[in-house]
This record gives C-alpha cells, structure tokens and sequence, in this order.
C-alpha cells in the first residue's frame, strides 16, 4: 500500500485549519450589538485576530495531538530518541511567521485608526482620503477656530461629512467619582443618562472633575479618556435604537465598578418628547438629582440596590451592618 506523502497530508490539513478558523472567526457571538457605524470597522479587525488566533491554535495543538499519537512510547521499546540538535529552516519559520503576523496585524490596526481620524487632534482638519470609504463615519470632532485656538482638544478623527460642520447635537460629558453627567447646552437639560436620536451626528465634549476616567460605549466599540483639565472629544453617529451601557474603563478609585450609566438611543420622535419632556419638567422645578455619589452613601444605601434583588430586607440588611 503507497503511503500517503507528507505534503499531501500538510496540504489537507491547511484546508482544513483554514475553512474552520473562517467559519468560526466570522461567525460568531463574542461582540454586542453593533450600534454604531464605527462598530464594522472595529469588529472587522477583531474577526481578523481572532481568524488568525484559531488558526494558530488548531495548528499548535493539533500538532501536539498528532505528535502524543504518532510518537507515543510503544510497550517493549526502550530504546533512546534520535538526538536531534536541531532544525535552522523550521526555527526560521515559526520565527518568520509569527513576525509577519505581528507587522500585519500592527498595520492593519494603525489603518483603521487612522480611517477613524485618530490620528488628527480635534480642531485640525485632515484629508478626507483617510475615510473617504466610510460613508457617514463620526468620531470625534472638530472645533471651532476660536474654540481650537483656546482649547484644543483631544479627539477622534471626523468623517468628510462632519469634517467642517458642526455636529447635530453636542453634549458636555463630566465624569466625577462615580457618576457621569450630561449637559445639554442646546436646551439646559442636565441628565445622569446620555439621550440621542439615531441616525443624528453627535458630538460629546468630554472633561473631568477630578481624576481620570474612560468613557466607553461597548456596542458603539467607542471609549474616550476624561481628563482633569484636559478637553476630549468623542463624535460618532448611533445607527440603532435601544439602551446600552456606558462603563468607566479607566481605575478611578474604590467605587469604579459602580461608575455606570446607559446611553438611550431614541428614534427622533421620541427623542423629541423626551426632550420637551425635560424641559418643562425644568421649569417647573420639578428635576431630581440625576447622579448619586456612592462615597457619599453609608453601607446601608450602597447595598439596598443589591440586596434589593437577592430579597434581602432593608430590616436584615441593616442589622447586618450595625452588626459589623
């Protein structure tokens, strides 16, 4: 019987490996809902890591596998292994690979940043040639002359449509331990949740009151630092109706975890009533304080939220803590 050649055998297994890595690194349910329109951008580069992540994977361990069977110690074969020093092309090829990876990986990255416009601060124009191929792309903003020359600030990127416009609805984000604030210069509305319309143009202006945060939006595969003192900015066009969570992704002290909010993206009509909503609510003095801070709460209040769901009472909790 011919024994089947090796690089037949390799040949089959390259099929294999790849058809599978494929299959899995673009179909899968490891991202949230992409809710924005930089999110394709973002995720195509994750589909690729995790493509050539597979890949490697199956190759490294089927190797193994395939080593522990073809190589096992046989009963009554005590003999030694061939000395083997070893192999210069095979160590330049798993050397060579790997770096090639790595470059590709790396520039492939540095594109899409740069077609996100994250290489131009705020304020200052760059050529349209960098995401001519995004059509309605957002991220981050330009400011006016005046406002660059007094504030510039740190942004990412702007589309050609947005580039030397202003943006359909701005919002000044401050982060402070452990809430996010939003304010609506257009109306005075001031709330502890981001409300948007879909489809709009929006331009965050993003500060700190006293440490630094991160403002990240998961299911726009968006996140921009708040600086204490430093002006940031995040622009970007929500492209899905629905609530999504916004994180602090930057350590900001012992009640970081607790430091979220959601962004609340409203069909234009509903955004509208919203925001009448608010604004007579407004002038009739009938706002709520729209953000609590947790260091400012005893234990007790922390934890009712909490204890709350598991079905704890108030009467339990609290004697729990006087307990402590």
């Amino acid at each position: 019987m011919q024994q089947v050649p090796v690089s037949l055998w390799t040949l089959v297994a390259g099929i294999v490996v790849t058809a599978i890595s494929i299959l899995i690194g673009h179909n899968h349910t490891l991202m949230p809902v992409q809710a924005s329109l930089q999110a394709p951008l973002v995720d195509g580069f994750f589909n690729v890591m995790l493509t050539i992540a597979i890949a490697l994977f199956l190759v490294v361990e089927g190797t193994i596998v395939v080593f522990l069977v073809k190589f096992r110690h046989r009963r009554g074969d005590d003999t030694d292994g061939l000395p083997i020093e070893g192999n210069v092309p095979l160590e330049i090829f798993w050397t060579a690979i790997p770096t090639v990876i790595v470059l590709g990986l790396g520039i492939y990255s540095v594109d899409v940043f740069n077609r996100m416009g994250g290489f131009e601060p705020a304020g200052h124009p760059h050529s349209a040639a960098h995401v001519a191929h995004i059509p309605g792309s957002a991220l981050a903003a330009t400011l006016s002359d005046t406002e660059a020359t007094t504030a510039p600030a740190i942004g990412i990127g702007a589309s050609p449509q947005t580039l030397n416009k202003p943006a359909d609805l701005v919002v000044d984000v401050k982060g402070i331990q452990y809430a996010w604030l939003f304010n609506y210069p257009d109306s005075g509305i001031t709330s502890g949740e981001l409300h948007i319309p879909v489809g709009a143009d929006v331009q965050l202006n993003l500060s700190a009151q006293d440490v630094i945060h991160s403002f990240w939006v998961p299911n726009f595969r968006l996140k921009q630092d708040a600086l204490p003192g430093i002006p940031t900015e995040l622009r970007f066009v929500a492209t899905k109706p629905g609530t999504y969570p916004v994180v602090c992704a930057e350590l900001c002290g012992g009640y970081h975890g607790s430091m979220r909010t959601q962004v609340i993206v409203h069909t234009p009509e509903e955004y509208n009533n919203w925001r009448t909503e608010n604004q007579i609510a407004q002038q009739q003095n009938l706002n709520q304080v729209v953000a609590v801070n947790p260091a400012n709460l005893s234990t007790s209040e922390f934890l009712a939220p909490h204890t709350h769901d598991m079905g704890i009472s108030a009467a339990t909790l609290e004697s729990v803590v006087m307990s402590h």
